[in-house]
C-alpha cells in the first residue's frame, strides 16, 4: 500500500469481497489495498471483471448485502482532517446517507441509465441539493444554474427544463458530473465516465474533471479500461486483474517501465496510431512472454505498406456494393411553444459515397455529426428525406415494403449496445433462429438449430449457450452474440455502429479480429461507424470524416490519419488519448 500523507482522504486495507450467484458465493476481491491522499488522483485500471468498478461501489457500500459479503477488510474515509475516520463498512445506513452525494459523489458509466427519464434534468440535482442542505427551492435552482455553467453546459436554463433523452451523450455526463459536484465533496469517483463518448468530449470531460479537482481541492478516483484515457488524468494507477492489484506506481512510470507482465500486455493490446497491424494482439497472445518476446510479437504482425498497397489495388478494381447519392435527411423540432414557428433540424446534407465489394469503410466523427443517422439510412431503418441509395445497382429508396424486406438478409447491422438489441424474453438460440425463420433460410428448426450452434461456436461460443438468456453473457459475450445473429442470415453488407465503444482493450481486440476473420471468411463489406480513430484506423481500407453532416474528407486510412486534409480530422487525432512519450 502506498501513502504520502499521515492521515489519507480514503484507504482500503487487506479488502476482499464475494458476491453469490446462484446459490454460490465467488471471491471476487482478494486482500486488496491502497489510499487516496486529499487532492490527489488515483487510476484504478484493467479489463472487465477485474474488480475496479466493485470496488468503487463498496467505497460507496452501493452493493446489495444480500448477495456481496467482505470476508476481510476495512475502508476508512475521512471527512474531516481532526476527526477519526469513518469505517464504511462498519458504518450505519444513516451515516451513509450522510457520505453518498455529499462527501462522495458518483460518476457512473451510463449516464442515460443513470438519470431519471421521466424526470427534468433541474429537478433531479435539486432534489440531491434539498437531501442535504437546507436552502430554499429558489436557491436550489440557482445553484443548479451555477453548477451548469461551471460544467460548461450551454443553454443551462433550457438544459434545466429538459429531460435526459433531449440532450447529447456528452450534455448528459456533464449533468452526472454536475449532479456529483452539487454538494461539492471531498471525492468523486468516476466510473468509466468516458467510455462511449467521442474523443473530443472525451477530452472536454477530462478537463472538466481536473479543472474542478483543481478549484475545489478534491480527491478522484478515476476508472477506466483504457491506459490512454488514465495518463490524461491520473497521478498515481493502480493496475487490476482478477481482483487483484498487479501493479501500483507513477503513471509515467507505468507506461515507461510497467514491471508487471499483464500491464505491458495491456499496453501493447491498445490499438496504434502508427503500426499496421494484421490483427490486433489479446492479452492471452503474450502470456509467459518477456519485454523482447512480446516486440516480436507485434513485429510479426505488422504489415508491410506495399503488401497493403496491393491488396488496395485489387479492392479498388472490383465492383462498388453500395453508391449513396446525394442523400439528405431533415428532422422536425419539437415545439416547446404552441405558435412557435416549426424549427427544422438537417442531419445529413447531400451525401455522397461509393463502397466497394469487400472493402471496410471507417466512418468517423463527433456525436451528432450524422455517422449513426447515415448508416441506418443506407438501410432504410431510417428513411431519407431525398437521395439515393444503390445496391447493386439498384435503388432501394422508395422500393415497396414487401422488396425490402427481401433485401434485409443481405444488409444487417450490428447496434452498439446488444443488451438493449437482444430480446431478453428469448434464449440467444431463440433470438438466433428467428431472423433464419423470416427468410425462409433452411428446412426446418433442427437444421437452424444445428446452423446457430455452429455460429456460435464461430463466435467463440458453445452450444450450452443456446439455452441461455442475455443477462447471463458478458458484454464481449452479447457483442459476440450480436455478430453471430447478423451471419444467420448470410449478409453481404454489415454496418457496425459503435460495435465495440464499451468494450476492454482485450475483450475489443477479440471482436476487432473476430469480425475481420469472418470477413475474409465470407467476403462482407463492412461500414464500421466509431468515434474512435485508433480502432477504424485498424480495421478500415479507406475513413470517411463526418462533420455536421457532410463528409469533410476521405482517403486511404493510413495516409489520412498520418497527413489530414481538414483542420477538423486534425482536431479528432489530436483529441485521442496518446498516454506517455518517452
Amino acid at each position: 500500500m502506498n501513502s504520502d500523507a499521515v492521515n489519507p482522504l480514503l484507504q482500503i486495507d487487506d479488502l476482499s469481497l464475494d458476491l453469490c450467484r446462484d446459490s454460490q458465493w465467488n471471491p471476487i476481491l482478494h486482500h486488496i489495498s491502497f489510499s487516496l491522499n486529499e487532492g490527489g488522483t488515483l487510476g484504478i485500471v484493467g479489463e472487465s471483471g477485474s474488480g475496479k468498478s466493485v470496488t468503487a461501489l463498496s467505497v460507496m457500500r452501493l452493493l446489495n448485502p444480500k448477495i456481496a459479503r467482505y470476508p476481510s477488510g476495512h475502508i476508512y474515509f475521512r471527512p474531516c482532517a481532526d476527526k477519526p475516520p469513518i469505517d464504511v463498512l462498519a458504518a450505519d445506513d444513516a451515516v451513509m446517507q450522510s457520505l453518498r452525494g455529499n462527501q462522495i459523489g458518483m460518476v457512473f458509466q451510463e449516464p442515460m441509465t443513470s438519470l431519471n427519464p421521466v424526470l427534468r434534468c433541474g429537478e433531479q440535482i435539486t432534489e440531491q441539493i434539498h437531501l442535504h442542505k437546507k436552502v430554499s427551492e429558489k436557491e436550489a435552482k440557482e445553484q443548479v444554474l451555477s453548477l451548469f455553467d461551471e460544467v460548461r453546459l450551454p443553454r443551462p436554463t433550457q438544459i434545466f427544463d429538459s429531460y435526459p433523452h433531449e440532450l447529447s451523450g456528452g450534455q448528459k455526463q456533464r449533468i452526472m458530473i454536475a449532479m456529483a459536484m452539487s454538494c461539492q465533496p471531498k471525492l468523486l469517483i468516476a466510473d468509466e465516465p468516458t467510455t462511449a463518448l467521442d474523443v473530443t468530449i472525451q477530452k472536454n470531460i477530462l478537463e472538466l474533471i481536473r479543472s474542478l479537482q483543481k478549484k475545489h481541492g478534491m480527491s478522484v478516483l478515476f476508472i477506466t479500461h483504457d491506459l490512454g484515457v488514465m495518463a490524461e488524468i491520473a497521478d498515481r494507477t493502480i493496475v487490476m486483474y482478477k481482483g487483484e492489484i498487479v501493479e501500483e506506481n507513477n503513471v509515467r512510470d507505468i507506461f515507461l517501465n510497467p514491471k508487471n507482465a499483464y500491464t505491458k500486455q495491456l499496453i501493447a493490446c491498445r490499438p496504434s496510431m502508427t503500426t499496421r497491424l494484421r490483427k490486433l494482439p489479446q492479452v492471452s497472445d503474450f502470456e509467459g512472454s518477456e519485454a523482447a518476446d512480446m516486440q516480436q510479437i507485434v513485429d510479426k504482425l505488422t504489415v508491410a505498406p506495399e503488401e497493403r498497397k496491393v491488396a488496395h489495388q485489387a479492392l479498388y478494381s472490383g465492383d462498388k456494393i453500395l453508391t449513396v447519392k446525394n442523400l439528405n435527411k431533415v428532422y422536425k423540432v419539437r415545439k416547446r411553444k404552441l405558435f412557435e414557428k416549426q424549427k427544422y433540424y438537417h442531419a445529413l446534407h447531400d451525401v455522397n459515397l461509393d463502397i466497394y465489394e469487400g472493402e471496410t469503410l471507417g466512418l468517423v466523427g463527433e456525436s451528432g455529426c450524422g455517422k449513426t443517422t447515415l448508416g441506418r439510412s443506407m438501410l432504410r431503418l431510417i428513411e431519407p428525406t431525398s437521395g439515393n441509395v444503390f445496391y447493386q445497382g439498384k435503388d432501394i429508396v422508395g422500393l415497396p415494403v414487401s422488396e425490402m424486406r427481401k433485401l434485409r438478409k443481405d444488409l444487417q447491422i450490428i447496434l452498439q449496445d446488444p443488451y438493449s438489441s437482444l430480446n431478453q424474453r428469448l434464449t440467444i438460440g431463440e433470438a438466433l433462429m428467428e431472423p433464419m425463420k423470416v427468410h425462409g433460410i433452411l428446412q426446418n428448426d433442427k437444421a437452424r438449430k444445428n446452423k446457430v450452434i455452429e455460429l456460435l461456436e464461430r463466435v467463440s461460443l458453445n452450444e450450452s449457450h443456446f439455452y441461455r438468456y442475455p443477462h447471463e453473457f458478458s458484454g464481449g459475450q452479447r457483442q459476440r452474440i450480436s455478430i453471430a445473429r447478423a451471419l444467420a442470415v448470410n449478409p453481404r453488407f454489415i454496418i457496425c455502429d459503435e460495435s465495440v465503444s464499451a468494450l476492454d482493450v482485450s475483450v475489443q481486440a477479440q471482436v476487432l479480429n473476430l469480425l475481420n476473420e469472418l470477413k475474409a471468411e465470407y467476403h462482407f463489406t463492412y461500414i464500421f461507424i466509431s468515434h474512435d480513430l485508433s480502432v477504424v484506423k485498424f480495421m478500415a481500407d479507406r475513413i470517411a470524416v463526418m462533420q455536421q453532416g457532410v463528409i469533410v474528407e476521405s482517403g486511404e486510412a493510413d495516409a489520412l490519419c498520418a497527413n489530414p486534409q481538414t483542420e477538423y480530422t486534425k482536431k479528432l487525432i489530436d483529441s485521442i488519448p496518446k498516454g506517455i512519450v518517452g
